[in-house]
């Protein structure tokens, strides 16, 4: 029996290339570091001494330098390929973090992590693009699945170790995620060898177009379905843990250990469901029953009692709902692209969850100040009823191509 469990989990994992698991390596690295973003908020008033709303700029600077980050570096991308950039923004990204450490004033703050946030999130669509070259049609989304376990892994270990750091020195922060962030490009760089995509009309094969994402009508449904499908999302990590305080009256301690479990499931089971659902139905129909799973959590918040099997049931509905939906989300932009485009595609997928990341607050608050939690939850229902059924018009739709 117990061979039986290593065994599928050697299967899962077999195949990849070298270069994936650089990656993801690179990609733990970078987020293992990350310390400085859960915690700016606090920073900003407690040790700048910023009001609430000077706070929330700061933070809105953060999603606007994303935004512009991941358009700019999409379009560099596939102009000077994802190696060079991917450098390039790790150790810019390094170094900007200890420069924004040490600015004190609101405007110098505001500018500050706007350029860092540029420079950071333009990584994103070089990196995609370097998975995506790096994996095969039978394994991309398990290429993709073990990128988000190393970021998902890095993650925890950047938010726990963060909260020790800033115990001690919120200063530290800045000197830690920098460090780490110049870490991984030091590593990218022995590990991999200088690769580069480049993507120029001069250097175009005969017959290949470069169509532009903004031009791909299906592809453009795509991404108004993903914005939507994240706005929910986020609101497990933003509004959910704030339900089970206020209306459910959990510990903290305990709020912490069903967060932390949605990465551990992700961890475990992740990259088994994936290589088992990989290649046997269209991935769009993965994504369609990941999003209602996820409906599905958010009108369970209304009808159950709170106690420790409700809670726990909901974050494992919404943790599938992310392991269905996530890997074959990559799996489709990646289908609409080729190498000569890639970085652009990645690049609008990317400014989708950044614009959902930033509006998910927003919807959460006003929804909550105007109907309490339960509006919230029957919003959301409604908002994953319809990008459930989008996807689901766009497979429908994608099927009847010729070819398809």
């Amino acid at each position: 029996m117990l061979a039986s469990f290593i065994q599928l989990y050697k299967n899962a994992y077999s195949g990849l290339s070298r270069n994936s698991w650089y990656l993801s390596a690179v990609m733990l690295i970078n987020r293992s570091g990350t310390m400085v973003v859960p915690f700016m908020s606090i920073y900003c008033i407690r040790q700048l001494h910023f009001s609430i709303v000077q706070a929330g700029i700061v933070m809105t600077m953060f999603g606007a330098g994303s935004i512009s980050g991941a358009f700019v570096g999409g379009k560099l991308t596939d102009r000077i390929g994802f190696y060079d950039l991917q450098v390039g923004a790790l150790f810019s990204g390094g170094i900007l973090f200890l420069v924004l450490g040490y600015q004190t004033t609101f405007l110098t703050v505001c500018i500050a992590t706007f350029i860092l946030s540029f420079c950071n999130e333009s990584f994103r669509p070089a990196n995609s693009t370097a998975i995506a070259h790096y994996s095969t049609p039978e394994n991309k989304t398990r290429s993709y699945s073990l990128n988000r376990l190393a970021i998902n892994i890095g993650w925890a270990v950047g938010a726990g170790l963060g909260g020790l750091v800033a115990s001690i020195n919120y200063h530290l922060l800045f000197w830690v995620d920098g460090i780490t962030n110049i870490l991984a490009a030091l590593l990218l760089l022995k590990l991999m060898p200088r690769a580069s995509v480049v993507s120029t009309i001069k250097k175009m094969e005969e017959g290949i177009q470069k169509m532009s994402p903004y031009k791909d009508g299906i592809y453009l449904f795509f991404i108004l379905f993903s914005t939507l499908f994240g706005m929910c999302f986020f609101q497990f990590f933003i509004m959910e843990p704030v339900f089970y305080k206020l209306n459910w009256h959990f510990s903290e301690r305990f709020i912490g250990t069903l967060m932390a479990l949605n990465g551990i499931l992700i961890g475990v089971v992740e990259m088994l469901l994936v290589h088992n659902l990989e290649g046997k139905r269209h991935g769009l129909i993965y994504v369609v029953a990941g999003v209602l799973m996820g409906a599905l959590g958010f009108i369970l918040l209304i009808y159950l009692q709170a106690s420790v099997f409700a809670a726990l049931l909901v974050v494992i509905l919404m943790t599938f709902s992310e392991m269905l939906s996530m890997p074959f989300l990559n799996s489709f932009w990646i289908s609409r692209s080729n190498e000569y485009n890639r970085g652009e595609y990645a690049a609008l997928y990317t400014m989708s969850w950044s614009a959902a990341q930033i509006c998910a607050p927003v919807l959460g608050g006003v929804i909550i100040a105007y109907g309490g939690f339960s509006l919230l939850w029957w919003a959301l229902f409604g908002l994953s009823v319809v990008a459930g059924a989008g996807y689901y018009w766009l497979y429908r739709f994608i099927s009847r191509q010729p070819g398809v």
